[in-house]
């Protein structure tokens, strides 16, 4: 059967199937099992609108409790056995071999970086794009531009960005854009100036926003804010704040190595085999992605700041600056957390961009990756299912905080 043909006929089947449930279920419902009419008339009506709702609410349950429930207890259950004794109970053995392989910390460690770097720079370039477009005359051709490439998917994004990575021989003209850029820096104040002072003065920057989050994560056990907090909230700012403080650390130590280092000028560089730094020419990739998302998430929650507040404090005499960061910022807190929140998701999850850049290769391995090698190359439905699990549990207290988030709005 031609496979056109055949999506039609799943789809005729697929609504046909729905409509038809629907109305026969609702039909043997208040015919057969409650007929509205004989003396318990008005009691069989009111039992059948109680059942009514289940009717509907049954196939969406049905198919997630077959598409996400039964997945998860059985992924479950595969970490906990063994493939190559028959499917033998091994309790946690799996998760033991997982633990002891040195590319599963890489994944590990990959992904913490993917996930300190790619929410933070996606939510604050959409941010900035949000606010700088919001009151220009062609705004919204600007919008549609920098939202353009949420319309690509992400193996096309990676194959676009393959293409500006691209590396050739030193005696062959460079097609791709970054090493067409790196030829042009020979030494001199230029180099100076874009590889050194540049990288230096970002890296600065990088710490003391992040120093500066710590000091926001810290202030109610500094005494400088009274606001109460429950146990949660309060394990979670100690995390962040020791989060913050290591990345300072980490921020301020690569200074050394930026100022010492000798850089290869005039030499092409195969830039996705670079250690460290490759795992950043990954992000960029979903960065450039999701900052069309982020931005047009944020521009509706500034059209919805009253201008009222905007006036007064122009008024008072507030700059631009003290506008944005005090008066329109904490109006907006709840859609920069869930914007944050929804991004951070994506990261976890993130699988498409690195297998088809480096496919785990020279250091940038994640844990998504890492289970696509374990289950379909190694054939290790064990430890495959365990990193599995791993994902799961890394990405329920990112849902567990947005519900919380919500039902907090709700009251």
């Amino acid at each position: 059967m031609h496979p056109a043909l055949q999506g039609l006929l799943t789809i005729v089947i697929g609504v046909g199937g729905c409509v038809g449930y629907f109305y026969f279920s609702n039909q043997f419902l208040d015919k057969v099992l409650y007929p509205a009419k004989g003396p318990n008339a008005g009691r069989n009506i009111n039992r059948a609108n109680q059942i009514r709702p289940w009717l509907f609410l049954f196939p969406a349950m049905f198919a997630l409790g077959l598409y996400l429930a039964y997945p998860v207890f059985e992924t479950l259950r595969l970490s906990l056995t063994d493939r190559s004794q028959d499917g033998a109970f091994v309790g946690l053995a799996n998760y033991n071999q997982m633990f002891s392989e040195a590319k599963f910390w890489e994944a590990i460690r990959n992904n913490m970086l993917w996930l300190i770097v790619v929410p933070a720079a996606s939510t604050a370039f959409g941010l900035l794009a949000a606010q700088l477009t919001d009151r220009i005359s062609w705004g919204a051709a600007a919008k549609s531009l920098i939202f353009m490439p949420m319309a690509i998917s992400f193996v096309g994004a990676s194959v676009i960005f393959k293409l500006v990575y691209d590396t050739r021989p030193v005696e062959q003209d460079q097609i791709g854009i970054l090493n067409a850029v790196w030829l042009q820096f020979e030494g001199g104040v230029g180099s100076f100036l874009f590889l050194k002072a540049l990288p230096l003065i970002m890296v600065l920057g990088f710490a003391g926003i992040v120093a500066y989050v710590a000091y926001i994560l810290l202030m109610p056990f500094l005494g400088k804010s009274s606001r109460s907090e429950g146990s949660f909230l309060t394990i979670m700012r100690i995390i962040g704040a020791v989060v913050a403080v290591w990345l300072v650390f980490v921020s301020l130590r690569s200074l050394i190595g930026i100022v010492f280092s000798d850089l290869p000028y005039g030499q092409p560089q195969t830039w996705l085999t670079v250690p460290f730094f490759n795992n950043f020419f990954l992000m960029v990739v979903l960065i450039w992605i999701q900052t069309g998302f982020a931005m047009v998430i944020l521009s509706a929650a500034l059209r919805g700041i009253p201008e009222e507040t905007v006036e007064a404090a122009i008024v008072d005499g507030a700059n631009p600056f003290q506008i944005f960061f005090r008066i329109k910022v904490p109006q907006i807190m709840p859609t920069i957390v869930v914007v944050w929140t929804t991004i951070t998701l994506t990261v976890l999850k993130v699988f498409d961009i690195v297998f088809a850049m480096t496919n785990g290769q020279w250091e940038t391995q994640v844990l998504a990756n890492y289970m696509f090698d374990k289950l379909f190359r190694a054939n290790d439905w064990g430890v495959g299912s365990a990193s599995a699990i791993i994902i799961m549990i890394l990405v329920s207290p990112i849902l567990i905080w947005n519900v919380y988030n919500a039902r907090k709005e709700m009251r």
